[in-house]
């Protein structure tokens, strides 16, 4: 079975953009014990910009470019070098993956990013996937790592795609302007009216909401995968996902092509 686990900034950092180094342990842990059953494992990992933003003191996230890029900068090489330590500890090899739209949009610079990642997987490695802000501008942006963690999951042909956030899943309504709002815990298909009740609240640190999470169901879905949303504030959560077990919101699949 091949899994991409997509971690939102929120999980991995505090408030003040530096690491939730429980949180970060935690989720090597059990990603390990998880690889060590024989699934391969690639991790979409948000967090470099919010990382950055703390260990250079900035009181927010940065609004102009050169001061996000310069974030991301110093925030990949903290959280690649928490990563490579913390995996390490469990005897897993990391490889550290950076692309741009264009490395997606491209065929030849496709299929290098495809065959790289499988090889890593092949090797034994655990990929870290993120976007490569340090160099991207506006017109070479993925825009998101939910929409990253689904073009990942196509490229390797993923059966499964995991969104770890600072929410349960997708609800039938907003969830903090009504009390009453319902948990949706099994999508078939995704409509208008799920994007209707997403109205999803951006983080302070992170760039997306739920309406990037639908997006990115929507492409995974689309290419055989299924998704699941889900809090995740606590990694071993992962478990009962992978055991079958209902947690957060899971949006089917179409039937792959044989």
């Amino acid at each position: 079975m091949r899994v991409v686990v997509k971690v939102g900034t929120s999980t991995l950092a505090h408030s003040t953009g530096l690491l939730n180094i429980r949180h970060v342990e935690n989720l090597c842990k059990v990603l390990s014990d998880i690889k060590n059953s024989g699934i391969e494992l690639a991790l979409v990992s948000s967090g470099a910009i919010g990382v950055g933003q703390g260990k250079l003191s900035l009181k927010e996230r940065p609004s102009d470019l050169p001061t996000t890029q310069a974030a991301a900068a110093v925030g990949q090489c903290e959280l690649m070098y928490t990563y490579d330590k913390m995996f390490g500890e469990y005897n897993h090899t990391v490889g550290q993956v950076l692309v741009t739209a264009s490395d997606i949009e491209e065929e030849t610079r496709r299929d290098n990013f495809i065959n790289t990642m499988v090889r890593l997987m092949q090797l034994g490695a655990l990929p870290i996937i993120n976007e490569n802000d340090t160099v991207a501008t506006d017109e070479i942006v993925i825009g998101d790592n939910d929409t990253l963690g689904a073009v990942v999951a196509k490229a390797i042909g993923a059966e499964l795609l995991i969104i770890l956030s600072d929410v349960e899943g997708l609800y039938d309504k907003n969830p903090n302007r009504n009390p009453d709002a319902k948990l949706l815990h099994l999508v078939e298909e995704i409509t208008q009216e799920h994007y209707d009740a997403a109205e999803g609240s951006v983080s302070k640190l992170g760039t997306g909401g739920m309406v990037t999470k639908l997006k990115a169901a929507e492409i995974a879905g689309a290419n055989g995968c299924e998704t699941i949303i889900a809090n995740g504030n606590d990694p071993s959560i992962l478990y009962d996902i992978l055991e079958g077990k209902q947690v957060g919101t899971r949006f089917l699949a179409k039937k792959r092509n044989n």
